[in-house]
This record gives structure tokens, sequence and C-alpha cells, in this order.
């Protein structure tokens, strides 16, 4: 291997981060080799170090809030009308006429791999720092475990079998012997490992007004409790009730940490209310961006706009389309409230807006420099969640009563109530599409609905639902191209030609 490599497979190195020079200009050193041993001497230096993770979460590459082309433009909430802007390729991912050299895909790619790099980094040279708290350095390595898992867990959901890295990479032997993709069961074992010894860790019960955005008990739990859920629906269906109950498990842990008594004590317009970000109970962890910050601020509310419209932000806004799909638009019941928080419709451009998101103040600016907060979990998720799981245990007056907190929330009537409404019944025909249809207005445009679909059905079933639509519903959009092939993201072709025999490509591409 040689140079070239190490810049190609920059998914694996690209956190090189310097450390000081104190041997000889005379002394011969490999040029490739990453040392970090001389960075890492106290606990603020880990700190340091896991403060860097979190920030690279933000990315719109990554899982920030811009992240929606890797999941609600790959489903049938939102995506581009566009085949033109930036050479087509985003409307690829909506076209499911993805490339597998598409750029967006291989910086996403990248992306997560930065962050697990930033991961393996602090949890290799954690054991060399002295820490007088012990507690302290189980809580950072947990935090690290924890986002690592998040990141493989994104990764084995959309490609399938991926490289498995759980170390710092330190030359290109070494990024070399790495280049090969693992099978999704082991992937899934190291997430799982990882997320176990973060529900154990003497990390925070909830996050606090100043500890917004770091991983809590709460939040390890949900996530291993999601992953779980998912091993169940989507893995080796021989383990599918024990990782059914071990999801029921950890999701009730979560849901036993709140803070609150009912969800109905807490208004759905709370959850994204910027005056409210640091206090709501409903959020068990979320993106912390701050209002007014030229470097740190959120521009959700502004993206989110159309021109002529003012409700999301004061900046001034030239889009002509919101890409939001009709089918969605359809999928909320009469009288909703949800819709009438969530999008509005502009006469101005003709079209339907997200206005979920909103930050219109003049500490916002006409910049648009917002201070909304990414939720990346929050309980209606975990008790949506907790409905699937119980559904699929058997436990179907279970299920309801989850089911039913959600809508009580909302404003709407109990499931019982509405299958009486023919148009309800009619649409959705079983408890689990019920669940699925509930988690897509309730958490629209928060980038979990391709997820839930994967859960929810089988490749041959999702390759139904979508060509069941109406095509008129999608715009440009063709959904005769979706195929089985679209389960899974081709793999970035300069990590294929790697070794096109480790790096073999999923079927279809």
């Amino acid at each position: 291997m040689n140079k070239k490599l190490m810049i190609i497979a920059g998914a694996f190195l690209f956190v090189l981060m310097g450390s000081s020079c104190k041997k000889s200009f005379l002394e011969k050193v490999d040029p490739n080799s990453v040392t970090l041993n001389d960075d890492f001497k106290s606990p603020n230096d880990i700190l340091l170090a896991i403060n860097g993770i979190y920030t690279s979460l933000r990315s719109s590459n990554n899982i920030g809030e811009g992240s929606s082309l890797w999941t609600d433009e790959r489903s049938d909430d939102t995506g581009s009308n566009d085949n033109q802007s930036n050479a087509g390729e985003p409307f690829q991912f909506n076209d499911y006429s993805l490339l597998p050299g598409n750029t967006y895909l291989k910086s996403h790619w990248v992306s997560l791999y930065g962050t697990i790099s930033r991961c393996n980094i602090v949890l290799t040279y954690i054991d060399q720092v002295p820490f007088s708290d012990p507690n302290l350095k189980l809580q950072y390595a947990a935090e690290a475990k924890f986002l690592r898992a998040m990141m493989y867990f994104r990764l084995v959901r959309e490609w399938g079998d991926v490289p498995l890295v759980t170390k710092q990479l330190n030359n290109v032997d070494e990024v070399g012997a790495a280049t090969f993709r693992e099978k999704q069961a082991t992937v899934y074992a190291q997430i799982v490992a990882d997320l176990t010894d973060a529900t154990k860790a003497p990390l925070a019960k909830l996050q606090t007004a100043a500890t917004t955005g770091r991983v809590t008990l709460a939040a390890a739990n949900t996530l291993l409790g999601q992953v779980y859920l998912t091993m169940a629906t989507t893995q080796d269906q021989s383990k599918r009730t024990d990782n059914l109950n071990n999801a029921k498990t950890f999701l009730l842990a979560a849901y036993n940490m709140r803070s609150f008594t009912t969800l109905s004590s807490i208004p759905y317009t709370d959850v994204f209310d910027v005056s409210k970000k640091a206090t709501c109970p409903e959020l068990i962890w979320q993106m912390p961006y701050i209002q007014g910050n030229a470097s740190y601020y959120s521009s959700i509310a502004a993206n989110n706009q159309v021109k002529g419209e003012t409700i999301n932000s004061l900046k001034p806004s030239t889009a002509l389309s919101g890409g939001i799909t009709a089918d969605i638009i359809k999928e909320y019941e009469t009288g909703d409230p949800r819709m009438a928080f969530s999008v509005k419709y502009s006469t101005v451009v003709n079209d339907w807006f997200i206005t979920k998101y909103r930050d219109a103040s003049a500490a916002a600016s006409n910049l648009g420099y917002g201070g909304n907060d990414y939720p990346l979990m929050r309980y209606a998720d975990v008790i949506l969640m907790l409905a699937e799981v119980s559904n699929y245990l058997g436990d179907s007056a279970g299920a309801i009563q989850y089911i039913d907190m959600v809508r009580t929330r909302a404003g709407m009537p109990t499931y019982a109530v509405s299958l009486t409404n023919p148009a309800y019944a009619a649409k959705y025909t079983d408890l689990r599409l019920a669940i699925l249809h509930e988690r897509r207005v309730e958490l629209a445009f928060e980038h979990h609905r391709w997820f839930d679909l994967l859960r929810t059905f089988t490749t041959d079933e999702l390759v139904t639902y979508f060509r069941g639509k109406n095509q008129a519903d999608f715009g440009l959009a063709n959904l005769q191209h979706f195929t089985t092939k679209d389960r899974y993201y081709p793999i970035p072709f300069d990590e294929y030609k790697l070794d096109p025999v480790k790096m073999y490509q999923n079927p279809g591409y």
C-alpha cells in the first residue's frame, strides 16, 4: 500500500491529530504513521477529544439537523423535485437511482467513519491518562462507546455489511488490514456490547439545562432498545423473541427514567419551542445549537421556509418548493393539530413546507441564526417503540395503551374510537400499520421514517409498498425505480475499488 491508499481510505483515517516533534530530524519515521501518545495526559485532554466527537455529529453529512438526505428524503416523506441541481446527485436518493459514485453518499460514509475514528482515539488512549475520579473515566468511555455504537447503527442499517474498526489505525498497513466488510451480525454484536457498557456506566439519568446534548442513561437505554427492536425485525429470526424481550427491557428502563407523569402533561409544541428546549422533559437527547451565534446557530428554521413566508424565520427565502411529498400530507387525519403545527401550504409558491422548526425571533435575526435544538431522541418515540414491541410480542392491549398515550396528547381519538371511522379502519388494517402511521405523523421530519419502514416491512414488502403509492404524489421521482436493491445503499465506489473482493458491492449496483 502507499500514500494514495491513505487518502482513498479516508473513511478510516480522518482525524490525523498532530503531536509535538521531540525526535531528531535525522531519525527516520514512517510519514504515514499517526502518533498520539503525547497528546493525552490529563482528563481534560480526554474531555476535549470527546467534545470533538460531539462536534462531528453536527455535519449534514452525519446526523445533524441537515442530514435529511439519508433518511426522510430516502423515504416517502420528503425529497428533491429537482433532477438538475448538483449534477442531480441529491435527486438520486428519492428517485431510487442512486449510483456508487454519488459524492454525497461518499461524504456521508466518510463522516460516519470520521466520528468512529474520533471515538476509537479516545478509547485507545483513555487508559494511559491518570484519573483521580474513576467514575469520570467510566463516564467518558461510555460516551465514546455510545457515540461509536450510534455511528455503526447508522452504517449497518444503511449499507448492511460494513468495515468494523474498534481501535485507532496508525498506518497504511493497519488500514489495509481493516479494509473489508464485516457481517451484520458481528457489527450488531459490537453495537450491543458498546451500548450495554454505556447502560452500566455512571452517567446521569437525564440531561439538564447544563448538560444538554450529552449522553445519558436514558439515551443509552433508548438506543439499545431500538437496536434490539431492529435486530428482532430485520436480523436472525430465530432470535426474534429474545431480541423483542430485550428491546422491551431497555425501552421500559428508559421510559421509567422520565421526570414527568403522563405525556399529555407536555404540549406537543413544547418539544420544538426554542424557549423551552433546555427544560422540556420529553427530550431525551438533542443536538444543541446557539441562537444568534454565527458559528453554532441552527439553520433548520430558515432552510425549511419558502419564498414569501415568515413563519419560520426572519431570513428572506428564495426557495420555491418545500420538498414535502403530497403522500405525507394525505397521511394526516382530519383535524390532527400536529399537521397544523408541522406543515403549512404557501399560496405564494403553491406548495407545502415544513413549519415544525421555528425561530422568527429578533435574536435569530434576518440572518437566520436560529436557536433550535435538533431532537435526536424523545419520549413519544420511546412510547411508540414500546407499542411496536408489545404488538410483536402478542400484547395488543399493551400496544394500544401506548399508542393511545401519543394520540391523546395530540388531541386525537383513541385507537378504538378511530377504528369506528371507516377511512381509518380501511387504511390501517392492523395494529402494525396503525403504529407505523402514528410514528409518521408524530415524528414527521425528525429523520425516523426510512428506518421505520425498514423495520416494519421485509424488502419484498417494501417494494410492493412503494410501487403501490400514487406516482402523482411524488413529482419527478419515479417510484417504479424502487427495487430490492434499494434496501441498502451501494458501497461508495472509492471504497469498493480498494478491494473489490473484500469490499464487495451490494446487489443491484
